[in-house]
């Protein structure tokens, strides 16, 4: 009777020391440990859609200067960077023995020219025959035409600049010999510049002639101009499913060169006030988006839905309130329901927010070791 009575001691002992141990799930929930987190605030601003795509910059009016006649260079009146009006003379060629068939033609055409006119007069007063007299009048006419292309062929010993522009390139020298259709200069008008962009097929709809854009010039440490499209080409590439769209550069102070490499992006769509948070707070699993919310101290999974995206941003269209936090560190361990401490509530990029969080977890250990 006393060992049963021992017993039930026993058990009924370790049944309450048993009760008393353990704890409920939601209690042990409770009471974990917050997770430092770094939030952002959905705000609302002006977003833009665009198309980026790259470009070579061009001149308007680019073009070389050709020799319409061969000869010995003999004077170059210009250099690369030179600035030249429209029909300046830009070089002389040897042109001695172009003026000396000037001068004979000139000699021919005086005399026939001459003897048109006795033979008018004696055919006025019915002295020549009709024939003889047309014979000489189309003699005439050949001999004014080879005067004047005498006289043109003399002209282009001048080499002269085809319109108002810059010296971009110069290819001759002095008593350089030069054969008829060499490459003398280039001529280049850097106001306005322009760049091509090939867009695909996709995006025909959406740009037209008067959207404004954006050129950023890596060769100027990515400073950007402003820039409106001012051609769409209708017609589509067959061979590359692309279309050329043209645009205009602002370049009031003349800094942007021919040839510059540009990153391009054209608006097409723009929100004034569009909700929006950081690229970085998106969380995509199984074909759905969705982001953390802080509601009271924990974190909340809410699906969003998106819109534009502009840089490190994006618009939310449902899912999110203007005002709300939302995690944009640390949420890639986060469970629905989870108690956070927001360690930072400056809207950061995403490398300068983990670096961030990577040290105040270092800072955490240190003082815990101590």
């Amino acid at each position: 009777m006393r060992t049963s009575a021992a017993f039930s001691v026993a058990t009924l002992t370790g049944l309450l020391a048993a009760c008393g141990s353990s704890t409920p799930d939601s209690a042990r929930k409770d009471s974990a440990p917050a997770i430092p987190v770094e939030v952002a605030t959905a705000t609302r601003g002006e977003m833009l859609a665009r198309y980026s795509g790259t470009a070579t910059l061009e001149a308007e009016a680019d073009a070389d200067v050709i020799a319409r006649v061969g000869g010995e260079v003999e004077r170059v009146l210009v250099e690369e960077g030179d600035q030249v009006r429209e029909g300046q003379l830009l070089a002389v060629l040897d042109g001695r023995q172009l003026h000396l068939e000037a001068a004979q033609a000139r000699a021919q055409f005086a005399k026939t020219e001459r003897d048109y006119r006795r033979q008018l007069e004696l055919h006025d007063k019915g002295l020549v025959s009709a024939g003889a007299f047309e014979g000489l009048k189309f003699d005439l006419d050949n001999l004014r035409a080879t005067y004047e292309l005498a006289e043109l062929q003399l002209s282009y010993t001048g080499i002269r600049a085809p319109f108002a522009g810059l010296v971009a390139a110069r290819f001759v020298k002095v008593g350089q010999n030069v054969p008829q259709g060499t490459k003398t200069f280039r001529i280049t008008d850097p106001t306005p510049l322009k760049a091509s962009v090939f867009v695909p097929e996709r995006e025909l709809v959406r740009l037209a002639p008067g959207q404004n854009a954006v050129a950023q010039i890596d060769a100027l440490a990515g400073r950007t101009f402003p820039a409106r499209v001012t051609l769409v080409s209708p017609a589509i590439d067959p061979a590359t499913a692309t279309f050329k769209v043209t645009l205009e550069l602002d370049d009031s102070r003349g800094v942007l060169k021919p040839g510059m490499f540009a990153r391009v992006g054209i608006v097409f769509e723009r929100k004034p006030a569009a909700l929006q948070v950081p690229r970085v707070a998106l969380i995509e699993a199984d074909g759905a988006t969705s982001v953390f919310v802080i509601e009271d101290g924990k974190a909340v999974q809410r699906a969003v839905t998106t819109g534009l995206a502009d840089g490190g941003s994006i618009e939310v269209t449902r899912g999110v309130k203007d005002g709300e936090s939302v995690v944009t560190v640390g949420q890639n361990g986060l469970k629905s329901g989870n108690a956070v401490r927001v360690v930072s509530l400056e809207t950061k990029p995403a490398a300068d927010l983990r670096a961030a969080f990577a040290a105040k977890v270092a800072a955490d250990t240190r003082t815990a070791n101590r």
